[in-house]
């Protein structure tokens, strides 16, 4: 394989690449895999395909490095992943370089990557002391007993990460495991692995141990699963047919699992709603990384009263977006990551245009652009026997649904196997949040397509329905890599019948102490 010198971007170049991918643990006998850079096309590295004694020999590695991480109090591992933070920020153009050279998103979609690693990083090392501090829990008995919960690392967590968002996804679910004190053995996609093993340099240089954060390349079948096997928590985030088989395995091997899944997300634009504003938050939630966001739009719900100026303004802006290939700021929309994803967003269009929808703008593959770019696309009079109308497609293709009420759009978002995210746009801010606890989403934004609920990094975001299991962020998103412990410790008395008393009388005096603990609550 010779890479194309000029598929690069100025900071990032074949020796470069070559170097992080020389430095996975695998044999020299090793297979390859051959990684292009979806705006040409064209070779741009090879890494190896990792065996399961691989992944094992990494997982060995791991779990003998992370009692000393451990051992850490949780303030020095803070510490370690503020610098992380701070070289995140240092680094920013040789990853958004890195990025956009294996997923061929645009700039703007890479730095979305960029700036939400780094506000994770920075919200966890502050909160992390807080979050894994032990805490005094209420006794058997007031005064007598006194108890406390600790927490504890499960060990070795292994993170299986998906192509759409290479960065994002391979570290942002790495950084509180690390600083709940495990240790993380990462399998990033086989199509973008490049920007993982970059932000494995940089954990390095931070001062996270070599061995407590691994890296294995390969194939999710290969490797992904060897993985699941050997670790002692998976986080994986990918499609909901694999995140079943992740299930599968994890519950055979009785380890606990956090699955981000797919979604078909709604959009509701009532009839109060700002159109300008809710038309250009929609050409964002839809179209953002080309569609290619578990979180984007791919159904808008709109009140019959003001379908026709929304679509219009909707139509209008999307029509405005500048869809190219580039390394500066200037193109909206990027490529598609590759030939099966352009196949499966062409087929959704085909066979919904087959049955009768209509394309109000786009449509069509550009190959004028590069091999895999695609128009982003609007379409109406899409109905149940399509596709794309309960499937996600995962590109940047949109139905506009119009409704007669807000009930009624409640109640077709509500109409789906998936149960990810939602938005909804109005300008009455009280009745959307009303109207936002009615949707069946592990998110919902107000007045904002994703953004607002996903960098919300203190709350927990995940899906319901088949859109997932556990959650990411806040408290929850580090406490999943934890083994809560409970002390007590009996300081006076018994909890069993004293000797030589019948058990009669023991069981009296309990009662009777059972009704007086009901009186104080706050006792410890």
């Amino acid at each position: 394989m010779k890479p194309h010198a000029d598929a690069f971007p100025a900071r990032v170049g074949p020796d470069s690449l070559s170097a992080l991918s020389g430095t996975v643990p695998a044999g020299d006998d090793r297979p390859g895999i051959e990684v292009e850079a979806p705006y040409s096309g064209a070779p741009i590295g090879e890494i190896p395909a990792c065996s399961r004694a691989d992944v094992d020999a990494a997982v060995e590695r791991a779990r003998d490095a992370q009692p000393s991480w451990a051992d850490r109090s949780a303030a020095e591992r803070a510490e370690v992943v503020s610098r992380f933070h701070d070289l995140v920020l240092d680094r920013r153009d040789e990853l958004l370089d890195v990025i956009q050279l294996e997923s061929a998103k645009a700039r703007i979609d890479a730095f979305e990557e960029v700036a939400d690693v780094a506000s994770t990083a920075r919200h966890y090392a502050d909160r992390a002391p807080e979050y894994l501090a032990s805490e005094r829990r209420k006794g058997a008995f007031p005064l007598m007993t006194r108890t406390v919960e600790h927490r504890r690392p499960v060990g070795v967590v292994g993170v299986v990460s998906p192509w759409n968002y290479p960065l994002t996804l391979a570290v942002s679910d790495a950084i509180p495991a690390l600083l709940a004190g495990n240790a993380v053995v990462l399998k990033p996609a086989s199509e973008t692995p490049f920007a993982a093993l970059s932000i494995r340099d940089l954990l390095r240089t931070a001062g996270v141990p070599e061995a407590a954060f691994e890296v294995v390349t390969g194939t999710g079948s290969e490797a992904g699963g060897a993985l699941v096997d050997a670790v002692d928590y998976v986080c994986f985030t990918g499609s909901t047919e694999t995140g079943r088989a992740v299930a599968r395995r994890a519950g055979e091997n009785l380890v606990d699992c956090s699955l981000e899944l797919g979604g078909k997300n709604p959009l509701l634009v009532l009839g109060d709603a700002d159109l300008d504003a809710a038309a250009t938050g929609a050409v964002r939630g839809c179209f953002a990384n080309a569609g290619q966001l578990c979180l984007s739009m791919e159904r808008l719900y709109v009140h019959r009263d003001v379908r026709d100026p929304f679509l219009d303004r909707f139509v209008r802006r999307t029509r405005a977006l500048d869809l190219a290939a580039g390394y500066d700021w200037t193109p909206d929309v990027g490529s598609l990551v590759g030939s099966d994803q352009l196949e499966k967003v062409e087929a959704h269009v085909d066979d919904a245009v087959e049955k009768g929808a209509d394309v109000v703008t786009g449509g069509r593959a550009r190959p004028d652009i590069g091999p895999y770019f695609y128009e982003p696309t609007v379409l109406t009079g899409v109905t149940e026997e399509m596709a794309l109308a309960r499937e996600e497609t995962f590109g940047p293709v949109v139905a506009v649904t119009a409704v007669d009420s807000a009930d009624e759009a409640i109640e077709r978002a509500n109409d789906s196997e998936y149960g990810l995210n939602a938005s909804v746009w109005t300008e009455d801010a009280e009745r959307g949040r009303r109207l936002a606890r009615r949707i069946d989403c592990g998110t919902v934004n107000v007045n904002d397509a994703y953004a607002a609920a996903w960098a919300s990094t203190d709350a927990p975001m995940g899906g319901m329905k088949d859109s997932g299991l556990g959650r990411r962020h806040g408290r929850q998103g580090l406490l999943r890599y934890t083994e809560s412990q409970t002390v007590a410790e009996q300081r006076a008395g018994s909890l069993h019948p004293p000797e030589g008393v019948p058990k009669g009388w023991y069981a009296k005096g309990m009662t009777l102490a059972l009704r007086a603990m009901a009186r104080l609550p706050g006792v410890r």
